[in-house]
């Protein structure tokens, strides 16, 4: 596995983690063909340079994750180094031939590191690690969620009575653990106090396009390149080059050397280049409505196996 130290320090204070935030959103997403091969080579090959591509074009998940975990009294970049290390130890054990993504499989390696990090921490050495405590710790925020009160401060005592007799732990443990673990976690919070350096969630979304975007414009495009393909199939050499020559080329070639090719007319060379145009036209049409048919007859093979 790529050493930790490759990937981006995380300095201490606010300024550092902005600085961090800022650097994780250059590492590009990957598509999901793109991460399999990356899977494979880092499995079967040890290819560090995969693992690395592999980490880093998830770090993103893990701040998100490890926001979740702001209030918790312990320093955020700690609990964001914590996850990375989740994610790392998920990249080394990835199976890609699983046929799910990285992201799901890695999000319960990065919680899990960063919840062992969290209870093993001094700070929480004084609540106790008893089971019903450590149930207490993982289950206050939500269950204050199911009773609307994560923004009230304190407990009012029937929401404590409530949560305690839920979790099986005393009420002093309930009230205890509420004042520990407050602070505000949602990624909505200012970056800063002065609240004019955004939300925390605005550091963590990648203002490009979705993957899911990027993969259905980049199959369009392949699909209309291979109708085009196909399409000039129709046409024989001659209308082949004018076509090309005229319509396909970054540089068009004029009527007049395309006449001097052939030993025509530029007026025949017109009359030939908008014959192969409509021609191409419809074989292009006929290829679409011929995908589209495959597409459907597609959709109720899926819908009949399910």
């Amino acid at each position: 596995m790529a050493a930790r130290a490759s990937l981006p320090v995380i300095a201490s204070g606010e300024a550092g983690l902005s600085r961090y935030l800022d650097e994780i959103r250059r590492f590009p997403m990957l598509a999901p063909d793109e991460e399999y091969m990356l899977a494979k080579a880092y499995k079967e090959h040890d290819d560090r340079n995969a693992a690395h591509r592999l980490v880093t074009s998830h770090l993103r998940l893990v701040a998100k994750i490890a926001m979740g975990y702001r209030g918790y009294g312990l320093p955020i970049g700690e609990v964001i180094s914590e996850g990375n290390v989740g994610l790392m130890q998920a990249v080394k054990r990835f199976e890609p031939e699983k046929g799910f993504r990285l992201a799901t499989y890695a999000m319960w390696w990065i919680k899990a590191s960063i919840q062992e990090y969290i209870l093993r921490s001094w700070s929480l050495v004084k609540m106790g690690t008893t089971a019903n405590q450590k149930r207490l710790f993982f289950n206050l925020r939500k269950m204050k969620s199911q009773i609307q009160a994560l923004d009230e401060g304190d407990l009012k005592p029937d929401q404590v009575q409530q949560i305690a007799t839920k979790l099986g732990v005393t009420n002093e443990d309930v009230i205890s653990m509420n004042r520990r673990l407050g602070g505000d976690t949602s990624l909505n919070a200012p970056l800063r106090a002065d609240a004019e350096g955004g939300e925390w969630q605005d550091w963590l979304v990648d203002d490009s396009e979705s993957q899911e975007t990027v993969l259905a414009n980049q199959e369009e495009a392949d699909n209309r390149r291979k109708l085009l393909k196909d399409a000039m199939g129709v046409l024989n050499e001659r209308e082949r080059r004018i076509f090309e020559a005229r319509r396909l080329a970054e540089d068009p070639i004029t009527l007049e050397e395309l006449s001097t090719e052939f030993g025509v007319s530029r007026e025949r060379v017109r009359q030939i280049e908008v014959r192969a145009f409509e021609k191409v036209q419809k074989a292009v049409k006929r290829g679409a409505r011929d995908l589209e048919r495959g597409h459907a007859d597609d959709d109720e093979l899926e819908q009949a196996g399910a």
